[in-house]
């Protein structure tokens, strides 16, 4: 039995070369190429997160600048229209100063009357004029169905006033650009 194991230590001793200073070389290059290999792999892992958290900053960027400018228009629009209903509430006593003022022009009634019912008028259209209320030019014009409304068709003879407003029974107003009523006309055919 002794025999059998000096045989095994000489074979493991025959087994057990010495390494050459080539092969560790060898074997160190191996190894530095496999620690390389695994870094590569690693920055492209860390280029691909950084690439991926990049574009999903530039999104979450996008995504704000939209909400911002989103509100912003809202916000102003908001604000544009916001007296809306209480101007729109003013042009049923714009019309009545319209109309009492053609009573009076017509009935002849004192001048002072006359003037002070204009003075109220032209106050009641300069505070509208400087909240964006104008109103919608009509007599003469040709119809526009975004600004008009006919409410009755007259026949004429003069080929230049067909399709053009004729006569205005109710006077439009734009609020900020925007109809807030049409001008109601009576158009020649």
């Amino acid at each position: 039995m002794e025999e059998e194991i000096k045989n095994i230590e000489n074979t493991e001793q025959k087994e057990e070369k010495p390494v050459s200073e080539k092969d560790r070389k060898k074997k160190k290059i191996a190894e530095q190429a496999e620690q390389i290999k695994a870094l590569t792999e690693e920055l492209e892992k860390a280029r691909e997160e950084v690439a991926e958290t990049r574009d999903q900053h530039l999104r979450l960027q996008a995504e704000w600048d939209n909400y911002r400018r989103r509100t912003a228009k809202e916000r102003l629009e908001l604000i544009d229209s916001a007296g809306k209903d209480i101007l729109t509430g003013f042009l049923p006593v714009v019309d009545d100063c319209q109309r009492a003022l053609q009573v009076l022009r017509e009935s002849g009634a004192d001048p002072a009357a006359i003037e002070g019912t204009e003075l109220i008028y032209n106050k009641l259209m300069n505070f509208l004029k400087q909240r964006g209320v104008e109103p919608i030019p009509a007599r003469g014009a040709a119809f526009d169905t975004d600004f008009h409304e006919a409410v009755a068709k007259f026949p004429v003879e003069d080929p230049e006033k067909k399709n053009t407003v004729i006569d205005v029974t109710q006077e439009g107003y734009t609020l900020n650009g925007n109809v807030i009523r049409y001008a109601k006309v009576v158009v020649g055919i």
